[in-house]
């Protein structure tokens, strides 16, 4: 039908998005006009109404189309919300689709079922959608319903293929991945689909398109799912989603909005997170709270709005985290690709997390390995929001004191949701994101006493009075009200009216908190209550754990704290735990809620002598420098000479004497002796903070890199602090080889050197040896490997005038990995096999295995291939006896390069794809070059250049991305003879010329191989 002019059909698209709800005038001004309206907009808008109505009426009158009997007309309603068009919403396309998508997105739907519905809601588009509307709002909704559909055709494609519709899955997204080259998950369907339909090579083509693309386009490369179903291909085994994708929608929305559940993007889909925390037993009331949480995300579901974010403010111990762990819970099932949880400690007495920590934990939960998790807040934000986009994730940042902690974890998909608590009103938040805030109030009194009785039991009916009273004497809080049933259900023979007696007495008594409308100060007063009727020296345990500087503990932490023995520290927390004093965590371990930390911080002070306080944080740092010395004792005993002595604990420490145990109990405290440390370099405890980073460095070098330079930068500020200049420039040494292996050379080098300088002043030439080592080892990663060698014969010379016969060992093992690179093969092979000496007269397995594999190197460069393939399953051996999963990648990676050597294809590709998933999972990009250029060189061998042109390019793109030429040469060398093997002559030249170029002016004798490679293709060269 002609309606006339633009802004006209706009106003019934306007009408239309929202059918049979009350849409304001002022929204469709915006809608139809934007941020400039006319003079007389209401008359014109008025006008358009009027004339819409009309030709809706007209259309009534006189139908077209061979319709069966008069339609029912549709009425165009003017009231005090607004206008509101009632028609069918079955007749409006848009109400139609979203039907059918939550229609198959049920779990009770088969996969026939399934495909069938999304069929039929695929089938509903028909060209652009508001084609020819004008406006922002108009662009801003045909994006967010082009987001809708291609995550419906996501959802379709993964039930398509599971039914065996391989042939039409391929089809349709051939055409989509046309028209959105740059929509990753697309291209990952379409990958899946080729595979599955048997098409391995082009799938593996697909994945090559997409790489160039992204990396043409944007800059980037593929994320995590694309590099996933890649692998799979290559290793011929299905590779299913992460997670299944739903279709979009809800059944809570029916506007434009790309809304909770609806968008793609660019970024990987890795791990699914699951990081909720238990909910709160007994849950009781707020449901016009849960109500207005549901209302919210409804509403965003409707509107194009960046992301939605809801804050929940109120008061300490008011229920915030319940209430948001409660919908949370509720809601899960709309966020099918993860839920992230943090507490923000805000209000913390110790120092709250900051968002660089925050996101690397969320980093990490997503599935990004610690090597490639930005150092900077900056990086780490863009990161994250790359992670989340398109995702369908609900994010909870619990506990935030201010709106600049919350700001860098906001996503910036519409595909999110974000639930903040804060007492803060987080006015910043709601003026600059549109944050939607729900101040939480009091328990409303009939709420309160419900829950109560529901805590404390049947006793509670036979007293109602006093059940009023307790409430009232709580509050209303629900933290205060939990304390004081447990206090109640654990003293089961005084009746509910002594309780309250008691109680009333002890207000009247304890001044701990300014009462004047505070509703603190009756929590205060409530904790007081509850605590004088514990056991002394459970009470005491409830101060002491105030002082802890982590966010939990487990029993031998709080037996340090305590001076008490593990069986009695347990029996303390499980007292506290049925009191609601502490809160049972995953891994047996506890937290306290922040208020309960800060009273219990302010008891400890008000009532154990400074003396008692500081002799239970010695007791603390004690025992964890001492069970971290145990783990590191446990898994590198060769190098017990190099940390510093154990101090002897007051207390029982854990059994580490199993490797597995150890490591365990070190990833699980990672965050426990990172906050010790920061407290020790502050607090009075300085030497505590240097001796845990030098205690845990062979730790923080093994992958944990981001930690290393919290740890060693808290131990250089304490040395600093207490001038001891032979620590800190061990923490430098720390600092600087965190770095490297973040691939950032450049502060690598300046720390380096610091630590160098410092050395030299105090006369420390060990110190110095170890420095020059890892300065060899920089120039090496960059491809100096003159000035490489230079530095490792300084080492060797000092360690060897030290008589340091470990240190010895290490210069010659690294030393000979430089020869080995510039040919001097002979001299590498004799170096190795000195070390080799040295280390097995230490009792060093792990640097053993190291210098195996190098010799395995070293020989297989001169052809003995049966001598260097016993050296690396030897080495491969002793590596996963240590546990020591980086050089067992390396192993793998080498030993496939004598089976390449052998013409053992088969095997030389498997142990690669092995050495790459070991290398991705250890986070070092370094690594995965060398893997993928070594797959590469298998597969090229075995006659599919194709597939070696994929590696290649992905080993290039890392290589450059880390400054490795070495690895640029080789990539660049490997892609020369797959394009030549495919007949393609002029790329084959371009890459030899560049790997050419780069193997002479590193000076490696690999330059002598491509002048060889490019005389098959040009003829002899000079």
């Amino acid at each position: 039908m002609d309606l006339g002019p633009a802004k006209r059909r706009t106003v019934l698209a306007a009408l239309l998005v929202d059918a049979g709800r009350w849409v304001a005038a002022e929204t469709l001004i915006d809608r139809v006009w934007g941020e400039d309206p006319p003079a007389q907009v209401r008359a014109t808008l008025y006008a358009h109404i009027a004339r819409v109505r009309r030709v809706l009426l007209e259309a009534t009158l006189h139908p077209t189309g061979g319709a069966e009997g008069p339609p029912t007309a549709p009425s165009l309603l003017r009231g005090s919300g607004g206008y509101r068009l009632d028609v069918p919403r079955d007749l409006v396309d848009v109400h139609r689709f979203r039907g059918l998508v939550e229609r198959a997105r049920r779990t009770d739907r088969s996969d026939a079922v399934r495909v069938a519905t999304l069929r039929e809601a695929m089938r509903l588009w028909q060209g652009e959608p508001l084609a020819g509307l004008p406006g922002d709002w108009a662009a801003r909704t045909r994006e967010s319903w082009l987001h809708l559909r291609l995550d419906a055709v996501l959802a379709w494609a993964d039930a398509e293929l599971r039914v065996g519709g391989h042939v039409v899955v391929v089809d349709t997204l051939s055409v989509l991945v046309a028209e959105h080259p740059l929509t990753e998950p697309l291209a990952v369907a379409l990958m899946r689909g080729l595979h599955a339909a048997g098409r391995a090579p082009e799938a593996l083509a697909c994945y090559a398109a997409l790489q160039k693309r992204l990396a043409d386009e944007l800059g980037t490369a593929p994320g995590a799912e694309a590099r996933r179903e890649h692998a799979a291909i290559l290793s011929g085994r299905a590779a299913a989603p992460t997670a299944r994708r739903t279709p979009p929608g809800t059944g809570t929305g029916t506007g434009t909005g790309t809304g909770t559940g609806l968008g793609i993007g660019i970024g990987s889909v890795g791990a699914v997170p699951a990081q909720l925390p238990m909910e709160a037993a007994g849950f009781t009331g707020r449901e016009e709270e849960l109500a207005w949480l549901e209302k919210v995300l409804v509403a965003a579901a409707e509107r194009p709005t960046a992301v939605v974010v809801s804050a929940v403010s109120g008061t300490a111990g008011v229920g915030k985290t319940a209430l948001a762990v409660h919908w949370a819970h509720r809601a899960r099932d709309r966020f099918p690709d993860g839920q992230l949880y943090v507490n923000l400690r805000g209000y913390d007495p110790e120092r709250p997390m900051t968002a660089l920590d925050a996101l690397g934990r969320f980093l990490t939960a997503l599935g990004v390995s610690g090597q490639d998790i930005p150092l900077e807040a900056d990086d780490r934000a863009a990161r994250y929001r790359t992670e989340v986009a398109g995702r369908r994730m609900l994010i909870v940042l619990d506990n935030a004191a201010t709106v600049e902690q919350v700001r860098p974890l906001l996503p910036g998909t519409g595909s999110c949701a974000v639930l903040v608590t804060s007492r803060d009103s987080l006015a910043g938040l709601v003026a600059r994101e549109g944050a939607h805030r729900l101040d939480l109030d009091l328990l409303p009194a009939a709420v309160a006493r419900t829950l109560l009785r529901r805590l404390v039991g049947p006793r509670a009916e036979a007293e109602p009075d006093a059940v009023d009273a307790l409430a009232e004497q709580c509050a209303r809080l629900p933290l205060a009200l939990r304390v004081a049933a447990e206090l109640a259900a654990a003293r089961p023979a005084t009746p509910l009216a002594d309780l309250v007696t008691e109680l009333t007495d002890q207000q009247r008594r304890l001044d701990l908190l300014d009462a004047d409308g505070d509703p603190r100060a009756a929590v205060a007063v409530v904790f007081s209550w509850s605590l004088r009727h514990l056991p002394a020296d459970v009470a005491r345990t409830f101060r002491l754990l105030g002082l802890h500087p982590g966010p939990d503990l487990d029993v031998h932490a709080a037996a340090a704290l305590t001076g008490s023995s593990p069986a009695d520290a347990r029996r303390a927390l499980d007292v506290l735990a049925r009191a609601h004093l502490v809160q049972p965590m995953e891994a047996a371990r506890y937290g306290m809620h922040d208020l309960l930390r800060a009273y219990a911080t302010r008891l400890a002070t008000a009532e154990d002598a400074p003396r008692l306080r500081e002799a239970a944080l010695d007791r603390l740092f004690d025992h964890y420098l001492a069970t971290a010395a145990a783990a590191m004792n446990c898994l590198h005993p060769a190098e017990a000479h190099l940390r510093p002595a154990a101090p002897e604990p007051a207390t029982p420490v854990p059994d580490l004497s199993d490797p597995d145990a150890a490591r365990a109990w070190l990833n699980t405290e990672r965050t426990c002796l990172t906050a010790v440390s920061a407290h020790s370099a502050v607090r009075g405890r300085p030497t505590h903070a240097i001796r845990l980073s030098l205690t845990l460095y062979r730790y923080l070098i093994s992958g944990h890199h981001t930690d290393g330079l919290t740890m060693h930068g808290h131990a250089r500020d304490a040395a600093r602090l207490i001038a001891d200049p032979v620590s800190e420039a061990r923490a430098l040494l720390g600092l600087g080889t965190a770095y490297w292996q973040l691939a950032r050379h450049e502060p690598a080098r300046q720390h380096l050197q610091e630590a160098l300088a410092l050395f030299r002043r105090v006369g420390d030439p060990t110190g110095q040896a170890r420095v020059l080592v890892n300065l060899g080892l920089l120039e090496e990663r960059l491809g100096r490997f003159l000035p490489a060698v230079a530095y490792l014969e300084q080492a060797l010379s000092l360690y060897r005038s030290a008589g340091d016969r470990w240190g010895e060992a290490i210069a010659l093992k690294d030393l000979a990995s430089v020869e080995g690179q510039l040919g001097d093969y002979g001299q590498a092979a004799d170096h190795l096999q000195q070390a080799l000496t040295l280390l097995r007269l230490a009792g060093n397995p792990y640097l053993e295995a190291h210098a195996l594999n190098d010799l395995g190197t070293v020989e297989t460069r001169l052809g003995r291939l049966g001598s260097a393939a016993r050296r690396q399953e030897q080495a491969l051996a002793l590596f996963r006896e240590v546990g020591d999963r980086y050089g067992e990648a390396g192993a793998l990676h080498s030993l496939g390069v004598v089976h390449s050597r052998r013409d053992q294809h088969a095997q030389a590709a498997e142990c690669q794809r092995e050495a790459l998933t070991l290398y991705c999972q250890n986070g070092d990009r370094d690594g995965e070059a060398r893997a993928l250029n070594g797959l590469g060189e298998a597969v090229c061998a075995a006659g599919r250049p194709a597939e070696a042109l994929v590696h290649h390019t992905d080993a290039l793109a890392i290589a450059e991305d880390i400054g490795s030429p070495g690895q640029q040469a080789r990539a660049l060398g490997g892609l020369g003879a797959a394009h030549h093997a495919l007949g393609d002559t002029a790329p084959a030249l371009g890459r030899y010329e560049r790997a050419l170029t780069l193997y002479a002016e590193l000076g490696m004798p690999e330059a002598d191989a491509i002048r060889t490679r490019l005389a098959t293709v040009t003829g002899p060269r000079p």
